[in-house]
């Protein structure tokens, strides 16, 4: 926990920053999911109830375990490249529970894995993975909470995971890349020849961003969305059923 503090104090303007960009896709969330109440004509439906706070709060331990716990290269970008499977509890809840909370367990998420793990970057790494994880689960939660069917539901991570695959590429070129280069004092030559030694057509950031963000972001968000499909249907009745009898116990 101290060392958790200490990043922060000597992290403070890049923190700060960083919340900053998480309450204002909060407050889109927000927005999204009034809309989608209005036009659905769920009349006076809280965003947030008790019951949310504490499924949120379960669903974003569970991502914050995997995130500190459970990363791994997958050969076709360089290594400091991994993938974790955290966005699969985020985006479970997000379609259980709606845009509000798949964003808020995207944050605590990233908390609690600090709490496991300090940051090793200067809290870039842990900004960039909020950042990228909300570019797919944002609107994948928005499609389907528009109208819930599995037809909705695939064009979510469908589109969750295009609009992922797309910003996470730019973000690494105009960002990412710059960040870490700096922050490590690297040369972004010595980034992109690490690229090239997998692809032999990398020559400049941004076909390192072609032939090895993109198709990690693309894998990540078709694995994701395929391991949602397949617990989030026997998990949905579990869900609904407990947040019936809890409804049925605050009205007796």
């Amino acid at each position: 926990m101290s060392k958790f503090i200490s990043n922060i104090v000597e992290n403070v303007t890049f923190v700060l920053e960083f919340l900053g960009i998480a309450l204002a896709l909060i407050l889109v969330a927000i927005i999204a999911e009034k809309i989608i109440q209005k036009v659905n004509g769920e009349k006076n439906t809280k965003i947030l109830t008790t019951r949310k706070m504490a499924m949120i709060g379960m669903f974003s331990a569970i991502a914050g375990v995997f995130m500190a716990l459970i990363e791994f290269p997958i050969g076709i970008a360089p290594d400091f490249y991994k993938v974790d499977p955290s966005e699969l509890p985020v985006l479970i809840c997000g379609f259980a529970f709606g845009p509000v909370a798949g964003v808020l367990t995207e944050l605590i998420k990233i908390i609690i894995k600090l709490m496991f793990r300090p940051t090793s970057t200067a809290f870039v790494g842990e900004f960039a993975n909020f950042c990228v994880g909300c570019s797919m689960v944002l609107p994948a939660t928005i499609i389907y909470h528009i109208k819930k069917k599995k037809s909705f539901a695939i064009a979510g991570c469908v589109v969750g995971t295009i609009v992922m695959t797309i910003f996470g590429t730019l973000f690494n070129a105009v960002y990412l890349l710059p960040a870490f280069s700096a922050l490590y004092h690297t040369p972004m030559e010595n980034l992109i020849a690490a690229g090239t030694a997998i692809h032999a057509s990398v020559d400049d950031v941004f076909t390192f961003v072609a032939y090895c963000v993109a198709p990690l972001n693309l894998i990540k968000g078709a694995g994701v969305s395929v391991l949602t499909f397949l617990v989030y249907k026997p998990l949905s009745p579990i869900l609904k059923a407990s947040y019936d009898n809890v409804s049925v116990k605050k009205v007796a």
